[in-house]
């Protein structure tokens, strides 16, 4: 899933020891399931398996202390996901910090959007 808003936007990532990772597709998958109750049907809206969003869930789930996500199994409803409180916060505290990434470099996001090919350069030397 890609966006397709033109303007350059930084992709934030937090590496973490271990090999764990945290960046924009977790947080998708867990604003997806938020909005559905479903981790396949968050995994088909992002083009992804119903096993490669449940392997992306439990990573989340086994790296912080909390869970990010609970499932419910079958039943009446056919079971479920749902995000956690501490999920929404993670949600919150990660697109906050993609605002004030944004934010600390907007500066050199115009800098780099002027000195595209196919924006008018004001710079000197090569836009490159």
């Amino acid at each position: 899933m890609r966006d397709t808003d033109e303007e350059l936007r930084p992709i934030l990532r937090i590496d973490f020891p271990e090999d764990d990772r945290l960046g924009r597709g977790k947080i998708m998958l867990l604003e997806l399931i938020r909005e559905t109750g479903s981790i396949s049907a968050a995994g088909r809206a992002m083009d992804m398996s119903y096993r490669r969003a449940w392997l992306l869930v439990d990573a989340l789930n086994r790296m912080f202390k909390e869970p990010s996500v609970e499932s419910q199994r079958g039943g009446r409803q056919g079971g479920g996901a749902a995000v956690t409180p501490f999920g929404e916060t993670l949600i919150a505290r990660f697109r906050a910090m993609e605002a004030k990434a944004r934010a600390a470099i907007a500066d050199d996001l115009d800098w780099l959007e002027a000195a595209r090919r196919d924006a008018t350069w004001s710079g000197e030397g090569s836009p490159e």
